[in-house]
């Protein structure tokens, strides 16, 4: 037999410091604590913007036809059927996105501190702040 024609196998590359190791862990492993914090973090950042919608629609302060496109934007992205079917490629979300954005624009237009500042009491109450 002649010499090998084999490549030598690639040599391991020297690991940066950005490099994360991972694996999976089982069940037993898991820091509760420490995903309890992560969970409540994560549900202080996706909540904030809800609360502060509907203490908004609650607010004596605010005029009734915000309050019903409010009601109206937010029950059309929550209500499964469709005007145009979401699989419909680009289109399908399009008129989700008419209603993100009226939504979004009644939020920064009509948003006052003291609405702001009870959504916040209602937010540390239901997702304390995590230290």
């Amino acid at each position: 037999m002649g010499p090998s024609t084999q490549s030598p196998p690639p040599r391991a590359e020297p690991r940066s410091a950005e490099t994360i190791e991972a694996e999976v862990l089982g069940s037993t492993e898991i820091d509760e604590g420490l995903l309890w914090k992560l969970l409540r973090r994560a549900g202080r950042s996706v909540a904030r913007p809800a609360i502060e919608c509907l203490e908004l629609v609650l607010d004596a302060g605010t005029p009734f036809q915000v309050r019903l496109t409010m009601v109206a934007a937010l029950t059309y992205l929550v209500f499964p059927l469709d005007l145009i079917p979401d699989f419909i490629p680009v289109a399908g979300f399009g008129d989700d996105v008419v209603a993100m954005t009226a939504l979004l624009g009644l939020y920064r237009s009509n948003m006052s501190e003291a609405v702001r500042t009870r959504a916040q009491r209602k937010l540390d109450q239901w997702f304390p702040p995590v230290r």
